[in-house]
């Protein structure tokens, strides 16, 4: 497998409770930052693409909380391609402080048409850029 994607994020005051710790949710919203951002560094800046027909949604998502994420924490918030299949492709995730793994999570995006909001083939240039990481394992 290739090298993950990452980027950066900082725990801010809104992203805790009362004890200075990371709501649960919030690191759903890590996790999205960071799958939007690695599409965004193949080309794609939206992951609705309306003017394509097609949306990329979420399908499942499975997340395992290790630690918890402090108020001014800096993470970094990795993504990579672990299947890739036509209409959907599998996301393997990772939060980290430091060298500590704090999070990991397997998300499902489908690919969805506009009009009835079912399954329907990634676009061919979407497909070939993900196939291009090299990062997933074909099913």
């Amino acid at each position: 497998m290739s090298n993950k994607f990452s980027i950066p994020i900082r725990v801010y005051i809104e992203d805790t409770d009362a004890g200075g710790i990371v709501y649960y949710v919030n690191y759903l919203k890590y996790l999205e930052r960071s799958r939007t951002e690695f599409m965004r560094s193949l080309g794609y800046n939206k992951p609705a693409m309306p003017e394509q027909g097609r949306l990329l949604v979420v399908h499942s998502a499975e997340i395992q909380y290790r630690r918890s994420a402090l108020l001014d924490d800096v993470l970094q918030v990795s993504t990579t391609v672990d299947k890739l299949g036509r209409a959907a492709m599998t996301f393997g995730q990772e939060i980290w402080r430091g060298n500590e793994i704090i999070c990991t999570a397997v998300v499902k995006v489908a690919c969805v048409d506009t009009s009835d909001r079912k399954p329907c083939a990634l676009s061919t240039s979407i497909y070939q850029a993900l196939k291009a990481t090299n990062q997933y394992e074909c099913r």
